[in-house]
């Protein structure tokens, strides 16, 4: 028995001459929260630095929600209220009303929730300014009363005093009872991005060695015994030869490469193919755009549509831009109406919106026309009736 061991650990391989070879990946892969159920918040602003698409639909969001006025319910602070809303500083960087909105829409997308603040002076009895805080840096649940906000710290966990609630503008995306904290827009797509940043950085990585070509020079000396003793040094020389004339390359100098003997010289992987990503790219980007409901022409990407499918896109866009004026109407009514109150009139404002676009103005101007149309045939029928 002890001979049968013996033989069957020869026949085994040392335990050190067999590893597996680490490289590094670049892959985008997403990070997940200490308690493993949510993403971390940062994943959020890193998708929008790695894949151009998602930065480039926010963007796009922000803009087209559209422009917006304040108008006073008592028409005499009109001049006081637009002023205001034209030259009220945003932070340390911004300036005006619409600023505020397109940084606290872009906040509320991003990470699914969006914190500002009124900052009032009350001796002077005017607004200072707004601010628009990092939401990733505040966690906001509920206090012994379920409408009562409770405001933390992300990091220290401690209660941070809410001094004047009124002047406090939280507001989130999606809310549900199971997360009341609000879901960002991108939920769903860091796993998404992930598979296409990691077809890119290969795709990268493919054209590197397609286009910086890499040469394999072998040298197979002869038979004969002589030209053996010398073959290192010959391989040595033809090293040496071939780094010169790659290097002059370099410079705008062709050089020749001449040589004594069985000298093969190949392309390193040129005999690979190149994959092609085009059909895994479109439907990884198919995902991201129905997730953000962004029309593909709006985005440069020349996919096949027909005329009415480009217009059923553009109104689902306008039903989600309406969805988005809806959640930003209350934030900006209390900024007015927080003005005219420290201007001293009780009467509030409304929020009027722009159409979002001039094909909106065209379908109402064509609805009215029929709507008069339908009017003038009915009051003939009557008449004719009578």
């Amino acid at each position: 028995m002890g001979l049968i061991k013996d033989i069957f650990k020869k026949k085994q391989p040392p335990s050190d001459t067999c590893a597996a070879a680490g490289r590094e990946s670049d892959r985008f892969a997403y990070r997940l929260a200490h308690n493993g159920d949510y993403l971390t918040e940062s994943i959020f602003y890193d998708l929008r630095e790695k894949v151009p698409v998602i930065d480039s639909c926010i963007h796009k969001i922000v803009r087209l929600t559209g422009d917006f006025t304040l108008e006073a319910l008592d028409q005499r602070y009109q001049p006081q209220l637009d002023a205001f809303c034209t030259g009220v500083p945003v932070g340390i960087s911004g300036r005006s009303l619409n600023t505020f909105a397109d940084m606290y829409l872009d906040s509320l997308l991003t990470y699914g929730r969006a914190v500002g603040r009124i900052f009032a002076d009350h001796r002077t009895m005017t607004v200072k300014g707004l601010y628009v805080g990092d939401p990733t840096l505040y966690t906001f649940t509920c206090g012994k009363d379920p409408l009562d906000i409770k405001v933390k710290g992300a990091f220290s966990k401690k209660d941070i005093p809410v001094t004047a609630p009124q002047k406090l503008l939280y507001t989130t995306l999606n809310p549900s009872p199971r997360d009341p904290r609000g879901v960002s827009l991108l939920r769903g797509l860091p796993a998404v991005s992930s598979l296409l940043m990691s077809i890119y950085d290969c795709i990268g990585r493919n054209f590197e060695r397609a286009g910086n070509v890499r040469y394999a020079v072998t040298y197979k000396p002869s038979p004969d015994g002589s030209d053996r003793i010398y073959a290192k040094e010959r391989a040595m020389a033809i090293a040496k030869e071939w780094a010169d004339g790659m290097n002059a390359s370099r410079s705008g100098v062709v050089k020749d490469f001449v040589t004594v003997g069985d000298v093969d010289i190949r392309v390193i992987g040129a005999d690979n193919k190149i994959l092609d990503t085009q059909i895994p790219v479109r439907q990884l980007l198919e995902q991201i755009v129905a997730k953000l409901s962004i029309p593909p022409f709006m985005l440069g990407l020349n996919w096949s549509t027909t005329e009415k499918m480009s217009s059923q896109q553009a109104d689902i866009l306008t039903s989600e831009l309406e969805y988005y004026r809806r959640l930003l109407t209350p934030v900006l009514k209390r900024v007015g109406d927080t003005f005219l109150r420290l201007c001293g009139t009780p009467c509030g404002c409304k929020v009027n919106w722009a159409n979002i676009n001039l094909q909106d103005e065209v379908n109402l101007a064509h609805a009215r026309l029929d709507n008069a149309r339908a009017r003038v045939l009915e009051n003939s029928l009557e008449k004719g009736e009578n």
